[in-house]
């Protein structure tokens, strides 16, 4: 028999129903634990200001601690013919409790559920994309550190340009990642308000505590307006999304680089057979398959904020079922970001560098600015050494520098590693997971 919150005498067409609710029930087991967390908060909440008495107050947190545990053991299952997570938790309390169960809906709506679980799911998956941030950014600085004095090639337009180095590479990645962590913070910081209350989008006459749940559930604030706090759905994806994608466009274009330096032409980066791939006729092939991929999956991370601005076109304030398919790419838009900071920090530690690959003749031009830089400390104005060096190069008489001088911040001579790991940390510092993390563990003990 089908269970739904919102059950009326008609029974609902069956592809009719199946079309609306499409993928819900699978990607809602994804959201069961905190539904249970925000039901713990909510009832409660309800005790507090008189709505639910003491005794069906412990027969629901008592009936919730068992369903949580049975969602942590791997034992939570949405039955066949129940819409959702929220229905079937409903579901398990009125069979195990039927007075106090159906006391649980009481001053929220179905909206009001998903907005809470969207917002707290969202809150301990950025937590763990932070980490595994953080875990690539200490790769990043450790290889630039490694490879500091390895020279490389620089390229603009794709011509060779001026002399770079492996450390200045791989330092450029690390602080990218920086800024990436600033952006997801000013996500964060909107992902960390509470949205329960709101009920339909319009509040309750109940005597709600909203205060009361946003503490026990660790949020910094809460979104006061109950018809905001219903236009958050939607927005709040979208402003995560444009947060991953600024960390997915820092690694698909460094897979971008792998895959151009693994090639032949370039031959500046090798990895061992185990992480690369072959062909079924080339036996001398060796694919950057991981870095292709790794590339591929970034770009659809990439496009994920637009694909939001556009299902939430033209949408006046209010629910709108429409909202419903945001749920599909972006929850797990979240777990793929984590997946490629994941295999990057797998892979990365066995690449090996090619030593000397500015010594090849082909690579004489790229000390050229070198040359001219010279003449200018001898006292030559610029543009006359840069007349003198380009006529030397073009009579084939240019013979490069033998060493090079770089003393400034930010260059091959002095990466400022220490600097870009001191604003990492300062970045780390502004996200506090341990407040959420222990009004949660509280919530669930108590």
């Amino acid at each position: 028999m089908s269970k739904k919150l919102w059950k009326k005498k008609e029974t609902l067409d069956r592809e009719i129903e199946q079309f609306t609710v499409g993928k819900d029930r699978d990607l809602d087991l994804l959201l069961a634990e905190w539904d249970v967390i925000g039901s713990l908060a909510h009832v409660t909440m309800l005790q507090k200001v008189g709505l639910v008495s003491d005794a069906d107050y412990r027969l629901l947190r008592e009936g919730l601690k068992e369903i949580y545990r049975a969602v942590q053991n791997g034992r939570f299952k949405i039955e066949e013919g129940v819409e959702d997570v929220h229905s079937q938790i409903e579901l398990l309390l009125t069979r195990k409790l039927p007075e106090a169960g159906a006391r649980l809906h009481t001053g929220r709506s179905r909206n009001d559920q998903v907005l809470l679980d969207i917002r707290l799911f969202t809150r301990a998956q950025l937590r763990e994309i932070v980490k595994e941030v953080q875990g690539l950014f200490k790769v990043f600085i450790g290889l630039s550190e490694q490879y500091k004095n390895v020279l490389m090639p620089g390229y603009t337009h794709f011509q060779a340009a001026m002399p770079s180095s492996f450390g200045l590479w791989f330092g450029a990645y690390a602080e990218s990642l920086v800024d990436d962590l600033i952006q997801l913070r000013a996500a964060y910081r909107i992902v960390n308000k509470n949205p329960l209350g709101s009920a339909a989008g319009y509040g309750s006459s109940f005597p709600l505590d909203r205060t009361l749940t946003t503490n026990l559930l660790g949020f910094d604030g809460l979104n006061y307006n109950s018809v905001y706090a219903q236009m958050g759905r939607g927005r709040t994806e979208r402003v995560v999304s444009e947060a991953l994608g600024g960390i997915a466009e820092t690694l698909s274009r460094f897979a971008a680089d792998m895959v151009l330096f693994m090639s032949q032409n370039f031959d500046f980066v090798r990895f061992p057979e185990s992480i690369t791939t072959g062909s079924s006729i080339m036996p001398h092939k060796k694919n950057p398959d991981i870095f292709e991929i790794l590339r591929a999956r970034c770009n659809r991370i990439k496009a994920l904020p637009n694909e939001i601005k556009l299902l939430t076109t033209n949408l006046p304030s209010g629910y709108h079922r429409d909202l419903q398919l945001i749920k599909e790419r972006f929850l797990p838009a979240l777990s793929e970001t984590r997946d490629c900071l994941k295999i990057l920090q797998k892979v990365l530690p066995e690449i090996r560098m090619q030593a000397n690959i500015l010594e090849n003749e082909k690579y004489q031009y790229v000390f050229s600015v070198e040359a001219i830089n010279r003449l200018v400390q001898k006292g030559v104005p610029f543009r006359e050494a840069y007349h003198r060096v380009a006529k030397q190069i073009e009579n084939n008489e240019f013979k490069k520098p033998q060493d090079l001088k770089y003393t400034h911040e930010g260059s091959i001579g002095r990466l400022c590693n220490e600097e870009i790991d001191g604003m990492m940390g300062e970045v780390l510092r502004e996200f506090d997971f341990s407040k959420w993390e222990k009004a949660i563990e509280d919530l669930i003990k108590n």
